[in-house]
């Protein structure tokens, strides 16, 4: 069968099936997927980080299906029932929903009403009534009254038939395949507010009233239907036949039951009870496993969507530019008790700490502009940091008023600090810092986040970034393993200097896990730095394979072999050293020359172990070694004077910068302590079915303010700057809920500052609510 998995994996990726089973072969030899990506280009063909982990994923789900498959074979046969019709349909299943299907008639189960009415000799009156509609159903089940068997009389006689044909339908695989495509395609899911909860749910009320077809319903919709039900505010179920006049009693599905067994109901004396016969096995049978089935896919679809939101934004947060190493002074800002403030080195080193009360008496605000010009001075800072949390913006004045007053030429950037109080009473930060205090070890962490957003955020668990997307009400572990896949590729497509590392980031490099990382810091403690990728072979557990996986991904800066700082794997070292010497230069004089590179070909140096996609890759790298592949350190400017949501006014135009990026739109900074929403409508004058095409987390945008809602402390913006505030917009779709401001989260916790009362980051009901007040 594996070669049948092959194959779909194939079909799906679009890519041959020889580079499927290339790449299945090398993850079943434990090679790791960023390996697979950079180092096996030949083998697979040129498959990408993102097909590896497509192709990952599907490989688990086609074997635990094979597995489910032969368990099924194995139960049908034992029962002595496997025919060659079924286990050919079993073997050609092509879902596990496909496979159940099958198994449904066969699965062991507690004894129901129809095998106690086949066990009592019902079966042939079912048969009997369902194949002949000409007999009197009364008359027919008087032959089958037999008190001694618990059949008292023709009515139970009657019940137990239609237990029998009810329980044969509602395990027929093929009818169902048809109900389900004819639900999945046209029926509609359908919300009610529960009675007595309309104030209770207020955040819910756009879902009071709501109906969308099944198959259109986005996956932020889905999840805010889900967590109301959860929540017990509204009641949602499955409307089958929408648009169905509410006097029509029949489903068009009951229609499809008949059409499948070639009945045709008219007057005959048999009729009546067989379309109640069809109706209750539709209406308490088929519908509530259907409604049940439909809804468990709907949920695991909408939580893919939303994981995938989530992934998306962490990776554009992860590969932000980096400021680069340079001395760097942050400040953690805050009103009553004070700003902590950290200086790190070029290396994010910490070299001093103070607290100042800049928000306070005018004393106290002078011993704070001296406390800061000392240190910048003394420590002759490049970069100022300031977290975005609480007193951001006063801070923000403050620097700048300090920076003014002394003509300082230095850059202060506004930074987030979404999960630095995780990091702050981490263990990680505790072993890091242990005699420092966890508010100062917080402005440590946002110092450093500016110099390298991504050496930083690798200490914090993802989901406590938030970027996501209702991410407390998707599979914790599904989530967790998808957002260490999106880490592990940004980590390793980077590239990591293993003499500055931290072990969170280095546990992140491809090949290594925590112990063999924190064995890597352990040996450089205590011998010095590392001066080549072969002495990596000397750290305890660091064996052949992991040395494999990794050396590529590590950098040696300065050390005794310059393509050491290169992404130029170990194993590919003798094709540079062929190059060289063809051409008659030393490794030096190619390193970094252009010219000479770009006139290369690389077919001439490929051979039997590497090929021109290596040796295309060697040469690339030689041009530009160590080639960082994020973008160019830019910052927004926050207006003066906007500091807080009172001082929008709308049509005012602003620069802030994408903090979310979800299914209905993106969340943008523009220094007021509270993100305002762009409508997926308003990202741009043409179409756009996904705001990823438009913007990502990080990107500096202008937007212009079209409505500011000061009781709820809500703003919503847009990105086509021809936009009036207050002119007529089509109508859109419901959102999701959203809290009133002030929910249970703070500024710290959950920057970017968008979240719901379960400390979910996503948008609101509001975008909605600015329609409705239009269409009033």
């Amino acid at each position: 069968m594996s070669n049948t998995i092959n194959q779909t994996i194939a079909q799906e990726l679009a890519v041959r099936q020889q580079q499927v089973t290339a790449a299945i072969t090398l993850l079943d030899d434990g090679n790791t997927v960023p390996f697979i990506a950079r180092y096996r280009k030949e083998v697979t063909g040129g498959l990408d980080d993102t097909q590896l982990r497509t192709l990952e994923s599907r490989l688990g789900y086609l074997r635990e299906m094979e597995d489910r498959r032969q368990v099924i074979l194995k139960s049908i046969t034992e029962q002595g029932k496997l025919t060659a019709e079924l286990e050919a349909a079993i073997n050609t299943a092509d879902s596990k929903t496909r496979l159940e299907d099958l198994y449904l008639p066969y699965k062991p189960k507690r004894r129901t009403k129809g095998q106690i009415a086949i066990e009592a000799g019902l079966e042939p009156l079912a048969d009997s009534l369902w194949n002949n509609a000409g007999q009197q159903p009364e008359h027919a089940a008087d032959a089958f009254v037999d008190a001694d068997k618990g059949i008292s009389d023709t009515k139970a006689a009657l019940d137990g038939a239609r237990a029998i044909l009810m329980e044969r339908f509602a395990e027929d695989a093929g009818l169902l395949e048809k109900i389900r495509r004819q639900l999945q395609n046209n029926a509609e899911l359908t919300s009610r507010v529960v009675a007595g909860k309309e104030e209770e749910g207020a955040k819910f009320k756009d879902y009071f009233e709501y109906n969308e077809t099944l198959k259109r319903i986005p996956s932020h919709r889905a999840l805010a239907l889900f967590r109301g039900r959860n929540e017990g505010i509204l009641q949602v179920s499955l409307n089958a036949d929408p648009g169905q006049d509410e006097n029509v009693r029949g489903s068009y599905c009951e229609v499809m039951i008949a059409e499948h067994y070639g009945v045709s109901l008219g007057t005959q004396p048999a009729d009546s009870w067989r379309k109640q016969v069809i109706s209750w096995a539709w209406r308490i049978k088929i519908l509530m496993h259907m409604e049940t089935e439909l809804m468990a896919a709907l949920r695991e679809k909408a939580e893919d969507g939303a994981m995938q939101v989530f992934a998306d934004n962490l990776k554009d947060l992860l590969m932000a530019a980096p400021a680069g190493p340079r001395v760097t002074l942050a400040l953690d800002p805050g009103l009553r008790t004070g700003c902590k403030v950290a200086v790190v080195d070029a290396t994010g080193k910490l070299l001093d700490t103070a607290t100042i009360y800049p928000h306070t008496a005018k004393a106290r605000v002078a011993e704070a502009e001296a406390t800061v010009l000392a240190l910048l001075n003394k420590h002759h800072v490049d970069l100022i940091a300031i977290g975005n949390g609480t007193a951001s913006r006063e801070t923000d004045s403050f620097v700048a008023a300090l920076l003014k007053a002394n003509n300082l030429k230095i850059q202060s950037v506004m930074v987030s600090e979404a999960g630095a109080s995780v990091y702050s009473a981490s263990e990680l930060a505790a072993n890091e810092f242990p005699n420092l205090d966890v508010s100062l070890r917080g402005a440590v962490s946002i110092g450093r986040r500016l110099q390298d957003p991504l050496a930083e955020l690798v200490k914090i668990d993802p989901k406590s970034i938030g970027v996501g997307q209702y991410q407390h009400d998707v599979s914790q572990s599904m989530l967790a393993k998808r957002l260490d896949a999106v880490v592990e590729d940004c980590v390793n497509a980077v590239g990591v200097d293993v003499n500055t590392a931290s072990p969170a980031l280095l546990t992140r490099v491809a090949g290594l896990n925590p112990t063999i990382a924190q064995n890597i810091v352990s040996y450089r403690d205590e011998n010095g730095r590392f001066d080549s990728r072969t002495t990596l072979k000397k750290v305890s557990r660091l064996g052949p394979k992991a040395f494999e996986q990794c050396a590529g991904f590590l950098r040696i800066m300065g050390g005794k072999n310059p393509l050491d700082s290169s992404a130029v794997h170990p194993e590919s070292y003798a094709v540079v050293k062929n190059i060289a010497a063809a051409n008659g230069k030393p490794l030096d004089a190619i390193i970094g020359n252009s010219e000479f590179l770009r006139g290369l070909k690389a077919a001439d140096y490929t051979d039997e172990q590497f090929g021109l996609p290596t040796v295309t890759d060697i040469i690339g790298e030689l041009d530009k070694p160590g080639r960082d592949p994020r973008p160019e350190f830019k910052t927004a400017t926050f207006a003066d004077g906007v500091n807080e949501v009172k001082d929008l006014i709308p049509g005012m135009v602003l620069e802030g910068v994408i903090t979310n990026v979800t299914n209905f739109g993106a969340f943008v900074d523009v220094g007021v302590h509270q993100d305002g929403l762009v409508h997926i409508s308003a990202l741009s004058d043409k179409f756009v079915s996904d705001p990823r095409e438009v913007v990502k987390a990080g990107d500096i945008v202008k937007v212009k303010v079209m409505e500011v809602d000061l009781q709820r402390n809500r703003i919503g913006m847009s990105m086509r700057l021809g936009d009036e505030p207050g002119q007529d917009k089509p109508a859109r779709k419901a959102q999701e809920p959203r809290p009133a401001a002030g929910s249970n989260r703070s500024p710290r916790q959950s920057t970017p500052r968008q979240q719901d009362n379960g400390g979910n980051a996503m948008g609101g009901a509001f975008a909605a609510a600015f329609a409705n007040a239009k269409k009033k």
